[in-house]
């Protein structure tokens, strides 16, 4: 069932694939690889039109303002992605409009919500890494993908890494977004996944 969804095989994403696993953590990674099939099958379930490739790049981008290397001590993660983000969307050649969607669907995907009219790439991978992170949205995907999707990437002890981000994040960043997260409760529903619980 994962081979009905479209994983773009152009030069960035394979060059973001490749920064992916330079500066990842093997369990952050499979969080990115993941993030992207959820985005995508509930995009390609929804029929909604996204551009996978700006999509799949965003996904494996979207958490490198959590690695040591990237790691802010002033902005949020998910600023410092997008910005990391516009400057490797630079080196691939891609033009200006484009880098800058790149750094807002990065930006965006810890919204609560994003509006598919305004920005559908940001929508999906804001519900992808939800359902990854917390298992919001995992009722809407089917059971033979799920399957297929943790075959592939599995879980093992990412939860209690992404926590340790994200509580470090909050520690020196109170008014960011992860710190907000960490407000919310995210420990208990990152730590309870119907994942990881079945």
């Amino acid at each position: 069932m994962l081979d009905t969804l479209v994983v773009p095989h152009t030069a960035p994403c394979a060059a973001a694939r490749e920064v992916a696993r330079a500066y990842c953590s093997a369990a952050l990674l499979g969080h990115c690889e993941r993030s992207y099939l959820w985005a995508a099958a509930l995009g390609s379930a929804e029929g909604l039109a996204f551009d996978a490739e700006l999509l799949y790049v965003a996904a494996l981008l979207h958490d490198l303002g959590l690695v040591p290397e990237f790691d802010s001590h002033t902005v949020d993660f998910a600023e410092t992605g997008g910005h990391v983000a516009w400057v490797f969307a630079a080196g691939a050649g891609w033009p200006p409009e484009r880098r800058r969607r790149l750094a807002e669907v990065i930006e965006r995907h810890m919204a609560d919500a994003v509006d598919p009219a305004r920005d559908v790439e940001g929508h999906l991978l804001e519900r992808g890494t939800s359902v990854d992170v917390t298992g919001h949205g995992l009722e809407a995907l089917p059971a033979a993908l799920t399957a297929d999707v943790l075959a592939r990437h599995p879980r093992p002890g990412f939860p209690e890494e992404f926590l340790a981000c994200f509580r470090a994040q909050a520690h020196r960043k109170p008014a960011s977004s992860a710190a907000a997260a960490v407000r919310a409760g995210l420990a208990d529903r990152a730590l309870s996944h119907p994942l990881d619980h079945p």
